[in-house]
């Protein structure tokens, strides 16, 4: 495998004890161990349905990581730079996905496999499971972004909702309304999110050679696509149109401004219809504030140009070390299937990657939105491609924050020469 596992025999000194052991049952059937992100239990679910399914072929144990993104990459990578060989089967989010392919921790996905796997799934999710031209994980769900809106703010402000929305008009709007726009501004990776859409929907890159080695890597920020972002999130936060809580918003933080008085427009995941909805079930919102909700798809940096959503969910990786490899896959397999995906999604509200999934009648009657968030997560764009994510994403963060600071005339390039400087190993987050 290319450039497979620097550094390793440091990273192994890291590695966690009492790792769970990857062997068979009482009864000799093989034991695979899925690492999961947490959820409301449909992923344990699903492994007990692919289990009864495998017939003995092989029995599907859960292990729960942390609910952090960043102490889920950690501990993962921490076990398979000790070659532990207990993970079969983890729940990757995408951007860490290059990091582990490079580093060897993924097992080849089989022509096969792969083949079967990417048919009918979102653009989105196939850029997210894919280095160097190969599938390297099997796509499982899919989440994306949507521009929610209050229907009485949109009307009074004349906006036909129908068709495509700016960034300035909603600037506009909020600032004659005197209402608060829903986006996440805190010192965390929703930051880098809000960032990367940004960028993509001017027509732009965050990272322009994603497959470079780190002294090598190059930027896109000091660009007109990087700037026209910058302008967006300066103006936002200068004119205080993202509330005076916008340095530590996050997508929960959001959702609260969004449902109060002086909520207008929020760019957010699909999760808000549904914590709506169990709030106003818990009499804690006014039953009336579901008819004043709308949804659109994400807002355009310019007219006419089409919006590059931002795209996240998981995918499932197979471990390099696994004893079960071929199993391993086949029960990728059993747990993607556009079926249970659609299952999951009204079980646990995460959004499939199989297109097929939204024609399902249970997620077309749970989610009114769901052929918007299909849409949506065709035109996705992910996060930034290379290995080298965790150190981009913090360069972002400690440059683009608070939005309030933010400058199409400095921050792009202030964001480029400390990234750079940390890929090079001149300078230390």
């Amino acid at each position: 495998m290319r450039r497979r596992r620097r550094a390793v025999a440091a990273a192994a000194a890291l590695a966690t004890t009492g790792v769970l052991a990857a062997c068979g049952g009482e009864s000799g059937t093989p034991v695979l161990t899925w690492y999961t992100n947490p959820d409301a239990g449909g992923q344990a679910r699903i492994a007990a349905e692919c289990t009864d399914e495998a017939a003995g072929e092989y029995r599907i144990e859960v292990a729960t990581l942390p609910r952090d993104a960043s102490s889920q990459r950690e501990q993962l990578a921490r076990r398979l730079a000790a070659s532990d060989s207990s993970i079969d089967l983890m729940s990757l989010d995408p951007p860490f996905i290059p990091e582990f392919a490079n580093a060897g921790f993924l097992a080849p996905v089989p022509e096969e496999v792969a083949g079967r796997v990417s048919e009918g799934v979102v653009e989105a999710a196939l850029a997210g499971a894919t280095w160097e031209d190969e599938l390297v994980a099997v796509p499982f769900w899919a989440n994306t972004q949507l521009l929610w809106y209050r229907v009485s703010v949109a009307e009074a402000a004349g906006l036909d909702m129908t068709q495509p929305v700016t960034w300035d008009q909603l600037i506009e709007v909020a600032a004659a309304e005197d209402v608060v726009l829903g986006v996440q501004g805190t010192k965390a990776e929703s930051l880098t999110v809000w960032i990367n859409a940004l960028v993509a929907s001017a027509g732009g890159e965050i990272v322009t050679d994603p497959e470079a080695e780190a002294d090598a890597v190059e930027l896109g920020l000091d660009s007109d696509a990087g700037r026209e972002a910058a302008r967006i999130m300066g103006e936002i936060g200068d004119q205080g149109l993202g509330g005076p809580g916008l340095p530590t918003a996050d997508e929960n933080a959001s959702l609260s401004v969004f449902q109060g008085d002086r909520g207008s427009f929020m760019v957010n995941w699909p999760f808000v219809y549904t914590a709506t909805l169990g709030a106003v079930e818990a009499g804690t919102l006014d039953a009336e504030l579901v008819d004043d909700i709308g949804w659109a798809m994400y807002p355009q940096v310019r007219e006419g140009e089409q919006a590059r959503p931002p795209y996240g969910g998981i995918n499932i990786g197979v471990g390099a070390f696994s004893e079960h490899v071929d199993l391993a896959f086949a029960a990728a397999e059993c747990i993607t299937t556009p079926e249970r995906q659609a299952e999951y999604f009204v079980s646990d509200g995460n959004p499939p990657s199989s297109t097929e999934a939204y024609d399902d009648p249970a997620v077309q009657e749970e989610f009114p939105m769901a052929d918007l968030i299909r849409e949506s997560l065709e035109n996705g764009a992910p996060r930034p491609q290379t290995p080298y994510y965790n150190e981009v994403s913090a360069g972002l963060q400690e440059t683009w924050h608070p939005p309030a600071d933010v400058s199409p005339d400095s921050t792009p390039q202030r964001a480029t020469d400390l990234i750079t400087a940390v890929l090079r190993g001149e300078q230390l987050l």
